[in-house]
Formats: structure tokens, sequence, C-alpha cells
């Protein structure tokens, strides 16, 4: 069942509204043992809960585009409204679906609920035939047993489907060279649908070209060139619902750089970018653990804010409390809390030749806790000097990145004994 929903506000309030509630095609992929989430992940998070006894039935965390807007500058003085959606497997009986966010100590609070009759009339029932075959890169075992990832051709014209197809098989296997998810591909079951837009390629409003494509993609969100987002949740959740998913990567057709990713919605990739394997990864992280972003130089779409409460992020610290480190037990012995590194050094250097500076120092391939991190210089901290999430000629991901990895694939595709 899915729940679609408008998510409207400004930078200082938000409301949402029910749009229709559909009864998608397929059998829920989800593992019957792993209904409720205690990832304690996102900013978002919704339950599931029957309506006469109050059990939980379904919970997971989220990110939204909304809640990257509500920190620009627009969101300061105008209101906008997205289209968003929420998957659960179908109940028996009518249910509560509440939506609750993080407040000023970091606790969910909820901000909404509706109520929803699986018996109600207006339900809509999916009947229309699928826009395009789904094609079974790797199907490694039933739905339910596996982390089923699909990816999803855009800006393709019905002439260019051979090319989505080769294009989504390489963007699958840059994703399996690393770990952990070269050690747990097994684990994974990989699909996609390429399914034909009127134009080839995706917008660049920057550049005054616009495309019309089945998920409106475009390049310069928030302002800024590389960032590239799909819009058109409607469509992607449309065309999606004839393969099993939980989660979702959209290829783009275009050679500019450019990607994008977020925790419980999906990742982008510019796939034909010569620098696009490695950013699909990084992406992917976003979309796949709640990664946050490791690097603290440069401009980014979206404001930083200075950390008042320990970040929910299972990458990033802000070391309140040395002692409890949320990865204590990945620290290298030996190793000070908080960890110094080359800092002023790397700052010091132009971005080609800074670095070098990621890979020296007493402490270069140790796990501590080392300064800047989440777009911020003071503050926060990373586990180890370098990452993907850091930077992509890194190549690997970091001791708090491939634990909170392991963590997800775990809620999804649990191993021999794991139980909820």
């Amino acid at each position: 069942m899915r729940l679609d929903y408008f998510h409207t506000g400004k930078a200082d309030s938000e409301i949402f509204s029910r749009e229709r509630v559909v009864l998608e095609p397929l059998p829920w992929p989800g593992n019957p043992q792993k209904l409720l989430d205690d990832s304690n992940l996102g900013p978002y998070f919704f339950e599931v809960r029957d309506l006469r006894s109050g059990k939980a039935l379904y919970s997971r965390g989220y990110s939204s585009i909304f809640s990257e807007w509500q920190t620009t500058p627009e969101a300061k003085g105008e209101y906008r409204t997205f289209s968003e959606s929420l998957r659960f497997p179908l109940p028996a009986a009518s249910v509560k679906i509440s939506v609750q966010k993080r407040d000023g100590a970091n606790r969910f609070r909820e901000i909404w609920s509706t109520i929803i009759n699986p018996q109600d009339q207006s339900i809509e029932r999916v009947t229309a035939p699928a826009p395009a075959p789904v094609i079974a890169i790797a199907p490694n075992g039933p739905p339910a047993l596996q982390v089923d990832l699909l990816f999803l051709g855009e800006g393709y014209t019905a002439g260019e489907l051979e090319k989505c197809g080769r294009d989504v098989r390489r963007a699958a296997d840059a994703l399996f060279q690393y770990a952990p998810f070269r050690e747990r591909r097994k684990d994974f079951s990989l699909r996609a649908i390429c399914a034909p837009s009127p134009e080839s390629g995706v917008s660049h409003p920057s550049r005054g070209t616009y495309r019309r494509t089945l998920f409106d993609s475009t390049f310069d969100v928030f302002g800024t060139a590389r960032y590239a987002l799909s819009f058109n949740n409607r469509s992607i959740r449309e065309t999606a619902a004839y393969a099993p998913y939980e989660f979702l990567a959209i290829v783009m057709n275009d050679n500019a750089y450019g990607n994008g990713g977020i925790f419980g919605q999906f990742a982008t990739v510019s796939i034909d970018d010569p620098r696009s394997l490695p950013a699909f990864v990084h992406e992917f992280g976003h979309h796949f653990a709640g990664l946050a972003d490791e690097y603290f130089l440069g401009s980014v779409a979206y404001a930083p804010t200075v950390p008042t409460v320990e970040p929910w992020e299972p990458n990033i610290t802000a070391l309140f409390d040395p002692k409890n480190l949320k990865w204590k037990e990945l620290v290298s012995a030996g190793t000070p809390i908080p960890t110094p590194w080359p800092k002023k050094e790397y700052e010091r250097r132009g971005e080609r030749n800074r670095d070098r500076y990621l890979s020296s120092g007493p402490y270069a391939g140790k796990v501590g806790a080392f300064e800047g991190a989440n777009y911020m210089e003071k503050g926060y901290y990373r586990s180890e000097q370098n990452c993907f999430m850091l930077t992509l000629s890194c190549g690997r991901f970091c001791a708090a990145c491939r634990r909170a990895i392991d963590r997800t694939i775990d809620l999804y595709a649990p191993k021999p004994g794991q139980s909820h």
C-alpha cells in the first residue's frame, strides 16, 4: 500500500495533506521479521499502527527534499509544495499513519497523522500495464529475504533503451566494487525499468536547457549546478510499482557532472560524466544508510548549521561526550579523542593539492574523531581522515560508514538467526 501526500511549508512551518492511497500491483517485498525500524536514522519517521489495538505494524525513518529545501534562503520567504510517498504492507484492518519529526532535542514528535481503512472504496487499485519490462540484473533470491534495489532510467527516448540497460548495469557494477557492498552482494537483488521519456537527457536551467522527461529530473537544484534530483514523485512511484523495491537509483542519461541522494527516497547519477560511477556510490551512501557528507570546504545547496545536539547521521558526531563516541567500539587502540590531523595544511591548500594531507599524519588510517565534516570546519567530527563521503578519490568508506551500511543491509536481509 502507498500513501501519496503533499508536503507544504516554508523555513519555519510545514503542513501535510493527503492526496491518495494506492494498492500497488505486487506483493510487499520486505522481510516480515524486520517490520519495525530501530536504527534511529532520518529527520522524519513514520509508523503504521493498528487503529484498534495501537500495535505498531511497520515503521521506517526517512528524509525528504522538503527538509533540505527548508534550509535554503528561498524557504525564508516562500512556500513550496513537494509530493512524497510512504509505502507499507497492506494492513488487514484500519490503521493510523503517524508522521514524526525530530524536535530540538532530537526526539521524534508526531506532526501529522491520517487514518486509512483498507476497505475504503476510494483506494486506487493499479490495473494499468507496466510502462516497460522489468530487467532482471541480478535477482539473488526471494524479495522478502533480499535488499531489493531498483534502477530507473531517466531521459532515455524509445530509441535509447538499449543504452539504458547498459548504463544501469554500469552503475550496479560500480556499487559492488566497494566494501561492504562487495562482500554482501548476494544479499541484494537488482532490477531495472527503462521506460521511455519524450526527450533525451535532463534539464539544465542554468544553461537554458530544458527537457521533457519521465521524472522531471534537473540539475541546478536549489541553485547548485551539480545538484541533480527528480521532482515527479508520482511518476517515479507509478513506474517503480511494477518491480519489488526498497531502494531506488535514478540513472540520468546525461554527461554533465551531477548527482544527488536523499535518505529513504532515491539516489541520482548522471551516468556519462567520467566521475559518475564513484559519485553514484557516494550518493547511494546518502540514500541507503543515511550517511552525512564528511567534506567541509566549498559551497553546498543548503545551509549547514552549528550542532546543538548529537546528529542522527551514523558517520558524524558533535563529540559532546568523547567517552561515549557513537563508534567507540571501532576506535583504534591508543588513538586520542579528538584526533589530531594536518587540518590546517589541508585547509590552506587549493583543491588539487590538499588530498595528500588526508593520508598523512600519525593517525592516518586509524579510527578516531577527526574534526571537519557536514560542511563545517569546526563542531563536527568524522571517524577517519578520509572516506568516500569526503572525497571521491578515496576509494573506500570509513569504518563508521561501513558499519552503518552493514546495519542497513541487516534491516532488509537479516543474517541467519536474526529477528526483530
